[in-house]
């Protein structure tokens, strides 16, 4: 019996490498095919501001007043709160006021007899027309418990969020990329930012400055006369030397 021809065991390696790599190949694209990325976000800047930033947008304003079953009326304290809303009305409203009064309810009565005192308030608070002020009733979620009487107006807020994402792992992985970059993860300054938005009284100021207002023309008048007269124009304050280490035991 004769060796089999070498041409012919080069053409069989050759068949049983080719079969080799698309066995592989064919595993790799199975494998890859099988993978299921992360829901990962997209990249954002490092910048916290632009990664979280603030929007300003039309909200609510709104105050509730509590009313017992049997009294149809304001006490002292909520006359002051509707007084005290209608003038921030004025101040920072974007439109007119909304007085929604609970239907079906315990103290529905009650809180209906308690409009016409609210609706005086503000009208003389504001100095707005009748038809300035909206009458809507409402039917609570539960109407077994007493409800409310809420006024809202809409107002221009900031908020920035929402916070609490938490796309990858904090610490290394192989998904964290960041972690390796030494980049913020996602939720740092989240909640910086929105406590910033909450405290600022007019959000229009996070967009531009706001207008000079008038000089003190009293002030301005004293520092120029003591200018022409070459005295020191700046502010003497008698009690500086209270603010003093004392040179007790020198």
């Amino acid at each position: 019996m004769t060796g089999a021809d070498p041409t012919i065991k080069r053409h069989a390696r050759l068949h049983r490498t080719v079969m080799r790599v698309c066995a592989f190949a064919l595993l790799a694209g199975v494998l890859g095919g099988c993978y299921a990325p992360n829901n990962r976000l997209p990249q954002v800047p490092n910048d916290v501001r632009l990664r979280h930033p603030i929007s300003i947008q039309e909200g609510d304003r709104v105050i509730e007043l509590f009313i017992g079953r049997n009294r149809g009326g304001l006490t002292p304290t909520q006359r002051a709160e509707v007084m005290a809303f209608a003038h921030t009305w004025k101040r920072e409203a974007t439109g007119g006021l909304v007085v929604e009064v609970p239907v079906g309810t315990p103290n529905a009565r009650a809180a209906a007899d308690t409009v016409p005192e609210v609706r005086s308030i503000l009208l003389g608070a504001t100095g707005l027309p009748p038809n300035a002020v909206q009458m809507l009733a409402y039917h609570p979620d539960n109407p077994i418990k007493l409800a409310t009487i809420r006024i809202k107006y809409p107002k221009m807020e900031a908020e920035a969020g929402p916070c609490g994402l938490w796309p990858d792992d904090l610490g290394p992985s192989v998904a964290n990329s960041e972690y390796f970059a030494n980049k913020p993860y996602w939720n740092f300054g989240c909640a910086t930012q929105s406590n910033f938005a909450a405290m600022v009284a007019d959000p229009a100021d996070l967009v531009q400055p706001r207008g000079e207002g008038p000089v003190y023309t009293g002030r301005r008048t004293v520092v120029l006369d003591k200018y022409r007269k070459g005295q020191s124009t700046a502010t003497a304050y008698p009690k500086s030397d209270q603010t003093k280490i004392s040179d007790l035991g020198k």
